[in-house]
């Protein structure tokens, strides 16, 4: 068996798990509405203590005694979810390896064309969605009065290819690193600053580095540029620097980012204690059903908190090569502390979040040929567009990197992976060095859906950036409006002939079905985002409201 790319972050709180009757922890109980007061003092009466509330999402930060205090919380109506206030994601980066090293004028056949960034000649993706020097970014470059919030595990501001883009004053961080998980087993390693808190402009992982880079790395004559290369880059924090999340630091992400007036976030990563969130899943404990509840229902308050705000909401839809409207097994959770996976059954009840959640705008990932993805996860009603993310079989029977999508890497967790000599030569066909005018940076070739949200992102945050009006941090523009041409302007890609796609990857064989008109299907959603197509529209009815919002997930 061939390893998935799985680039996108994935959920890891333990939940009700491995609550102890007597161990004492802090939760996040989301109240329902108007019963803040019966939610407190149901956390009196059952041991607890309530240590902060959080009016604008509709929560009370409180300490108690473990899994029977949770379990008491649920028999009461005022409590809508309980949540720990701990890691509940995991970001991976797994580049698949091929001949690809130096630049871009080494490829055979590669010929640059005028103006184009130094490494253009590798980027496919780009190509493919019109985001090129004779394409989008001759008219629509993107505008530095477009903020895009990236939501992972940090962003590199230092990186050569990112920093004349990179926000400073906006940018934040919402966590604080762990060096050991509750068992003593490394999490985040030594704490690199005083406090163990990183910098804004600081990533440890790469993941959230990359993103930012196929969104807005800037035209500047040295490596890469993005779909968007004209736009401010904010980076929101909210990953651990192993990858793991907690939960509180995204809600604080997604209303910092409302609060400031960011227009559009990027969410590579899904939120859940397990891969998928069931609400009343049998096969899980009553306290593992209400701390999946709570992350339903929080994740879905600050989401809709920031879009009626003006953010609009990009997804990641995921990289198992499921079927999201067909589930029937989780293998993987939940998978923090690390060996408590077990294998349950679940079913379309239950949700991947944010990816399913309502108001959002979920990407599967194509290859360079346009076919699906092979690891990308698919459904009728969970995908709403495809875009880049990469697939190295995707053209022929062996692994090449090349067919994965190249963009910025931070040196030293390039250096840290051992994928760089001493000198800073590259050792793995996966990186790529490009140095001008005495400057040198690295990028890396990933894959996944990851990789493939940001491009919708950047479609985005082209047409922000022509339609959008005056407002808070810069402009604004309804994110109603920014889906309706995302949707509108998408190529549109019917699903194959037949319909069951079997997948050849050395070996293996996957098999997958497509349902949907060539409008709108289950593949490949409205269609390819497509910067090109951006940059020309005209807005025609700008009253208008999106068809379908978000793939059947109306905005609550």
């Amino acid at each position: 068996m061939i390893a998935l790319a799985a680039t996108l972050t994935a959920g890891t709180l333990t939940g009700g798990a491995t609550a102890t009757t007597g161990q004492t922890r802090d939760y996040l109980v989301f109240y329902a509405d108007g019963a803040k007061d019966r939610a407190l003092a149901a956390i009196g009466k059952d041991g607890g203590t309530a240590l902060s509330t959080e009016a604008k999402l509709g929560y009370i930060v409180a300490r108690g005694p473990g899994s029977r205090f949770i379990e008491s919380l649920a028999a009461s109506a005022a409590v809508a979810g309980v949540s720990s206030d701990r890691e509940i994601g995991f970001a991976a980066s797994d580049a698949v390896a091929a001949p690809a090293r130096g630049s871009a004028s080494d490829i055979p056949g590669v010929k640059l064309s005028s103006g184009a960034e130094p490494l253009a000649g590798r980027q496919w993706d780009m190509k493919m969605i019109g985001a090129t020097a004779e394409g989008s970014y001759a008219t629509a470059p993107g505008s530095k009065k477009v903020l895009v919030g990236i939501i992972d595990t940090g962003v590199d501001g230092q990186h050569p290819d990112i920093a004349p883009n990179f926000n400073q004053s906006l940018s934040r961080n919402f966590v604080t690193d762990r060096p050991n998980d509750p068992n003593g087993k490394t999490l985040d390693g030594p704490c690199e600053f005083p406090g163990c808190k990183d910098p804004a402009d600081w990533d440890d992982d790469g993941h959230g580095t990359h993103v930012a880079s196929t969104i807005g790395s800037p035209v500047n004559g040295l490596g890469v540029a993005g779909v968007a290369p004209g736009v401010s880059l904010v980076n929101l924090r909210a990953g651990q620097d192993s990858g793991l999340f907690f939960l509180k630091p995204s809600l604080d992400a997604l209303t910092y980012a409302a609060d400031v007036g960011i227009d559009v976030v990027n969410m590579s990563y899904y939120v859940d204690p397990w891969l998928f969130n069931c609400a009343s899943n049998p096969a899980d404990s009553k306290a593992e059903q209400l701390e999946q509840r709570g992350v339903i229902t929080g994740m879905q308050r600050a989401l809709d908190y920031a879009r009626k705000r003006g953010v609009t909401l990009i997804s990641a839809l995921g990289n198992g090569s499921t079927d999201l409207g067909r589930p029937t097994s989780d293998a993987t959770s939940p998978d923090y502390p690390s060996d408590t996976e077990r294998v349950r059954k679940i079913d379309n009840s239950c949700l991947n979040v944010p990816a399913e959640s309502k108001g959002v705008i979920s990407v599967s990932a194509v290859g360079p040929t346009k076919r699906k993805a092979y690891y990308s996860d698919y459904g009728t009603e969970q995908t709403d567009l495809a875009a880049p993310g990469g697939d190295e079989y995707d053209g022929g029977n062996k692994a090449d990197v090349t067919r994965t999508v190249l963009a910025a890497a931070p040196e030293r967790v390039l250096r840290g992976q051992g994928l760089l000599s001493a000198s800073g030569e590259p050792l793995s066909p996966s990186v790529v060095r490009d140095c001008a005018n005495g400057t040198c940076a690295y990028y890396q070739y990933l894959a996944g859906t990851s990789m493939a949200a940001p491009h919708a992102t950047g479609v985005a945050a082209i047409l922000i950036s022509r339609f959008g009006k005056p407002g808070k941090g810069g402009v604004t523009m309804s994110p109603d409006e920014v889906q309706r041409l995302l949707y509108s302007t998408a190529k549109k890609e019917a699903c194959p002939s037949p319909r069951k796609y079997v997948y050849h990857l050395e070996g293996q064989e996957i098999a997958q079905v497509c349902n949907g008109s060539k409008a709108d299907n289950g593949f490949y959603g409205r269609g390819i985002a497509d910067a090109y197509a951006a940059s020309k529209v005209a807005i025609r009815n700008p009253s208008a409201k999106a068809d379908k919002p978000s793939g059947g997930k109306p905005v609550s």
